[in-house]
């Protein structure tokens, strides 16, 4: 790929997120509870998987040669919604029902409602299991499609993301993708006071995983890093993205107090400015 269609990605990737801020902001403010900090440090990774790499049709939503995606911190995932509609898995006008009964966007991924959702994942620490099934199943069902796994910081301190990571290594499950959405903060403070995870890329290296880390916000780097783990065979790969917690908007970047609490309206209309500029 030429430096130019480079570049003309990455203006696309920009203008693209600021929009999938507006709509993270605007829904979780309608629906007065969700999490807008760990949101706002994942979209540009989501935006880019679904943008620049994913082989995914939303038309056949389950296409079985598709690429999948499992957003296993599943408190983020009015990020994914936001993409999901911009490449037309389902209505936009869903976007408002965030979070009320009924609708197919519950606060967590949930398999069977909004189309595009790869893998229920209400509890922390699940998905990397899961997603390493998924991509087991494809080298047993002969297909080539490759399995991607958004994971945050603070639930990678569970367990079972371990055990993941110890049996996708012994069975070189080299169609895994991690990505980790390294923010720094949880929802009962820093990690490194909460329980520290460093070094973690000695730990993923150590585990059997190849590794790269990244700026998480920037899209040229997002690219080259998704390119590296097409190319790196014969073991699972985890990109290790270092982000913002609030990333976009000026008042909530970097400030854990915002993982899990909305915008006021006046908040949502300062914040709607920014991302207008």
């Amino acid at each position: 790929m030429s430096s130019i269609d480079r570049s003309t990605q990455v203006a696309e990737l920009s203008k693209l997120c600021r929009g999938f801020r507006r709509d993270i902001l605007t829904m979780l403010t309608k629906a007065g509870s969700g999490h807008p900090g760990g949101s706002l440090s994942a979209i540009d990774l989501i935006a880019t998987l679904y943008q620049c790499e994913l082989r995914h049709d939303p038309k056949n939503a389950n296409w079985p040669d598709r690429d999948r995606f499992v957003l296993s911190k599943g408190h983020g995932v009015p990020a994914l919604y936001a993409v999901l509609a911009q490449h037309g898995y389902f209505d936009r006008d869903l976007l408002p029902t965030l979070r009320t009964l009924g609708s197919p966007l519950q606060g967590h991924p949930v398999v069977g409602t909004a189309a595009g959702i790869e893998a229920c994942t209400g509890s922390l620490g699940q998905g990397l299991s899961v997603a390493q099934g998924i991509a087991l199943g494809a080298r047993l069902d002969k297909k080539d499609y490759r399995v991607f796994c958004l994971m945050g910081d603070g639930e990678i301190q569970e367990g079972q993301v371990w055990e993941a990571a110890m049996s996708a290594a012994k069975y070189k499950i080299d169609n895994l993708i991690g990505i980790l959405d390294y923010n720094r903060g949880q929802i009962d403070g820093p990690v490194s006071e909460v329980m520290p995870i460093e070094p973690l890329a000695d730990k993923w290296s150590a585990f059997g995983w190849k590794t790269k880390s990244i700026d998480g916000h920037d899209y040229a780097q997002i690219l080259d890093a998704l390119d590296w783990a097409k190319k790196a065979e014969g073991s699972p790969k985890i990109i290790l993205a270092n982000t913002i917690k609030g990333k976009g908007v000026s008042f909530m970047e970097h400030e854990i107090g915002w993982h899990g609490v909305t915008p006021s309206d006046e908040q949502l209309q300062q914040a709607l400015q920014e991302l207008s500029e």
